[in-house]
Protein backbone atom coordinates (compact mmCIF):
# COMPACT_ATOMS: atom_id res chain seq x y z
CA UNK A 1 0.00 0.00 0.00
CA UNK A 2 0.71 3.41 -0.29
CA UNK A 3 0.05 6.40 1.12
CA UNK A 4 0.00 10.11 -0.80
CA UNK A 5 -0.90 13.49 0.94
CA UNK A 6 -1.02 16.75 -0.81
CA UNK A 7 -0.09 19.94 0.44
CA UNK A 8 0.19 23.09 -1.08
CA UNK A 9 -2.72 24.36 -2.36
CA UNK A 10 -4.85 27.48 -1.97
CA UNK A 11 -5.88 30.47 -3.43
CA UNK A 12 -3.55 32.72 -6.32
CA UNK A 13 -4.31 35.40 -8.79
CA UNK A 14 -4.34 35.01 -12.45
CA UNK A 15 -0.48 35.18 -13.30
CA UNK A 16 0.62 33.81 -9.76
CA UNK A 17 2.62 31.01 -8.94
CA UNK A 18 2.05 28.17 -6.54
CA UNK A 19 3.75 25.17 -5.18
CA UNK A 20 2.24 21.53 -4.74
CA UNK A 21 3.63 18.94 -2.47
CA UNK A 22 2.57 15.16 -2.51
CA UNK A 23 4.34 13.17 0.37
CA UNK A 24 4.24 9.51 -0.24
CA UNK A 25 4.82 6.64 2.71
CA UNK A 26 4.16 2.98 2.98
CA UNK A 27 5.59 0.67 0.34
CA UNK A 28 7.59 3.03 -2.09
CA UNK A 29 9.09 1.85 -4.55
CA UNK A 30 11.62 3.50 -6.86
CA UNK A 31 10.51 2.01 -9.97
CA UNK A 32 7.37 4.05 -9.22
CA UNK A 33 5.93 6.61 -12.18
CA UNK A 34 3.94 9.31 -9.86
CA UNK A 35 1.72 12.14 -11.67
CA UNK A 36 -0.50 15.08 -10.86
CA UNK A 37 -4.08 15.01 -11.64
CA UNK A 38 -6.90 17.82 -11.48
CA UNK A 39 -11.07 17.97 -11.69
CA UNK A 40 -12.30 20.94 -12.38
CA UNK A 41 -16.86 20.96 -11.16
CA UNK A 42 -18.68 19.31 -13.63
CA UNK A 43 -15.93 17.75 -15.35
CA UNK A 44 -13.53 14.56 -15.56
CA UNK A 45 -10.13 14.04 -13.92
CA UNK A 46 -7.35 14.66 -16.05
CA UNK A 47 -3.84 14.51 -16.49
CA UNK A 48 -1.21 17.43 -15.32
CA UNK A 49 1.85 16.20 -15.56
CA UNK A 50 3.46 12.70 -14.83
CA UNK A 51 7.24 11.66 -13.80
CA UNK A 52 9.31 8.54 -14.12
CA UNK A 53 11.21 7.05 -11.78
CA UNK A 54 14.45 8.58 -13.45
CA UNK A 55 13.31 12.44 -14.11
CA UNK A 56 11.38 11.72 -17.45
CA UNK A 57 7.87 13.78 -17.35
CA UNK A 58 5.20 14.49 -19.59
CA UNK A 59 2.81 17.22 -19.48
CA UNK A 60 -0.50 18.02 -20.90
CA UNK A 61 -0.42 20.98 -23.50
CA UNK A 62 -2.16 23.20 -21.43
CA UNK A 63 0.58 23.21 -18.75
CA UNK A 64 3.28 22.92 -20.75
CA UNK A 65 5.85 25.83 -19.75
CA UNK A 66 4.59 26.93 -17.30
CA UNK A 67 3.87 24.17 -14.74
CA UNK A 68 6.92 21.58 -13.61
CA UNK A 69 6.91 18.31 -11.99
CA UNK A 70 10.05 17.00 -9.84
CA UNK A 71 10.30 14.21 -7.15
CA UNK A 72 12.91 14.33 -4.42
CA UNK A 73 13.27 10.45 -3.71
CA UNK A 74 15.45 11.62 -0.14
CA UNK A 75 12.01 12.95 0.96
CA UNK A 76 9.29 10.69 -1.12
CA UNK A 77 8.15 13.82 -1.87
CA UNK A 78 6.49 15.07 -5.59
CA UNK A 79 5.74 17.92 -6.46
CA UNK A 80 4.23 20.49 -8.53
CA UNK A 81 5.55 24.03 -9.43
CA UNK A 82 2.87 25.84 -11.31
CA UNK A 83 3.91 29.16 -12.87
CA UNK A 84 1.76 31.57 -14.69
CA UNK A 85 -1.70 30.39 -13.17
CA UNK A 86 -4.41 31.07 -15.22
CA UNK A 87 -8.42 31.00 -14.14
CA UNK A 88 -8.72 27.89 -16.20
CA UNK A 89 -6.43 25.73 -14.04
CA UNK A 90 -8.72 26.04 -10.81
CA UNK A 91 -9.45 22.82 -9.64
CA UNK A 92 -8.66 19.96 -7.26
CA UNK A 93 -5.47 18.36 -7.69
CA UNK A 94 -4.72 15.28 -7.05
CA UNK A 95 -1.49 13.34 -6.33
CA UNK A 96 -1.34 9.81 -7.84
CA UNK A 97 1.11 6.62 -7.99
CA UNK A 98 1.76 3.44 -9.71
CA UNK A 99 4.41 1.04 -10.25
CA UNK A 100 6.27 1.11 -13.32
CA UNK A 101 8.16 -2.56 -13.52
CA UNK A 102 9.67 -1.39 -16.98
CA UNK A 103 11.62 1.35 -18.57
CA UNK A 104 8.89 0.60 -21.51
CA UNK A 105 5.22 0.52 -19.04
CA UNK A 106 6.92 3.50 -17.49
CA UNK A 107 7.31 5.48 -21.17
CA UNK A 108 3.86 4.31 -21.60
CA UNK A 109 2.25 5.63 -18.39
CA UNK A 110 4.19 9.10 -19.13
CA UNK A 111 2.65 9.46 -22.60
CA UNK A 112 -0.82 8.03 -22.22
CA UNK A 113 -1.24 10.10 -18.43
CA UNK A 114 -4.28 8.16 -17.81
CA UNK A 115 -6.08 8.42 -14.22
CA UNK A 116 -6.95 4.56 -14.61
CA UNK A 117 -3.64 3.68 -15.20
CA UNK A 118 -3.01 5.15 -11.32
CA UNK A 119 -3.34 2.58 -8.41
CA UNK A 120 -2.82 4.69 -5.16
CA UNK A 121 -4.41 8.35 -5.09
CA UNK A 122 -4.58 11.62 -2.64
CA UNK A 123 -7.58 13.27 -1.06
CA UNK A 124 -6.65 16.31 -3.50
CA UNK A 125 -5.96 20.22 -2.63
CA UNK A 126 -7.81 23.06 -3.87
CA UNK A 127 -6.63 25.42 -6.26
CA UNK A 128 -8.29 28.93 -7.06
CA UNK A 129 -6.73 30.93 -9.61
CA UNK A 130 -9.09 34.31 -9.48
CA UNK A 131 -8.75 36.95 -12.61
Amino acid sequence: QVQLVESGGGSAQSGGSLRLSCAASGDIHIRNCMGWFRQAPGKERVGVAVIGSGGSANYADSVKGRFTISQDNAKNTLYLQMNSLKPEDTAMYYCAAALCPTYNSMMTMLRRMKEADFGYWGQGTQVTVSS
